[in-house]
C-alpha cells in the first residue's frame, strides 16, 4: 500500500503541471476562453499570493507557508503508515501534499501560481487548489465522524474482549463506611 501515496501524488502533479503548461503556452495573461457564459471560463492569471493571493508579492512567505504544508502532510503520511493507520487519512494528506508541491513549484520556478479556472466571482484556482481543498475538507471529515467511529468501535471491541478500562477507580463507597461506623456505635 506504501507505494499507491506516491502514485496518487505523482498523478495530481502531473494533471496539475500539464493544465498549468497548456493555459500558459495558449493564453496571455488576463485572456479568458468563456465555456459557460461569464459563470464558467479558463482565464490565465498569474498569481503571486497563497489562497485567494493571500500574500501577493512576498515571495518568501507563500514559499515558506507552502513548503510546511508540505513538510506537515509528508510527517503526517509517515506516521499514518508507520503505524498502520488510516488509509483514507492518508489518501486525503496525499491530496493536500501533491497539491502544495505542485504549486510550490510554480513558485519557485516561476515566481507565482498559474491559475485558471474561474467560476463567476469566486477567486481563479487551478488543479492543485482543488485537491488541497478536497484534501482539507475530507480530513475534516475525517476527523469529525469516521475518526470517532474508528475509536467507538475499537472500545466496543476491547468491551466485548472482556477488557475494562484501568483507569476507571470507582469512588469507595462512604455510606457503607459510615454504616460500619454507625453499627459500631449501637453495639
Amino acid at each position: 500500500m506504501i507505494t499507491l501515496y506516491p502514485i496518487i501524488a505523482a498523478v495530481i502533479i502531473v494533471l496539475d503541471q500539464l493544465t498549468k503548461f497548456i493555459v500558459r503556452t495558449g493564453l496571455n495573461p488576463g485572456e479568458k476562453i468563456y465555456i459557460i457564459g461569464e459563470w464558467f471560463s479558463i482565464t490565465f492569471v498569474k498569481n503571486t499570493g497563497a489562497a485567494f493571493s493571500m500574500f501577493a508579492g512576498n515571495k518568501f512567505v507563500t514559499i515558506a507557508l507552502t513548503s510546511a504544508l508540505i513538510l506537515a502532510c509528508l510527517i503526517f503520511i509517515i506516521y499514518e503508515i508507520k503505524d498502520d493507520g488510516s488509509r483514507f487519512l492518508s489518501i486525503c494528506l496525499t491530496f493536500i501534499l501533491a497539491g502544495g508541491i505542485g504549486n510550490l513549484m510554480d513558485r519557485v520556478i516561476r515566481g507565482y501560481v498559474t491559475d485558471m479556472l474561474s467560476f463567476g466571482s469566486f477567486p481563479v484556482f487551478n488543479v492543485a487548489d482543488i485537491f488541497v481543498t478536497c484534501g482539507c475538507f475530507l480530513t475534516v471529515i475525517y476527523i469529525m465522524f469516521l475518526n470517532k467511529e474508528k475509536t467507538s468501535t475499537s472500545n466496543s471491541d476491547d468491551e466485548s474482549k472482556g477488557e475494562v478500562n484501568s483507569e476507571y477507580k470507582p469512588e469507595s463507597n462512604k455510606n457503607s463506611e459510615f454504616n460500619q461506623s454507625n453499627g459500631d456505635q449501637n453495639e
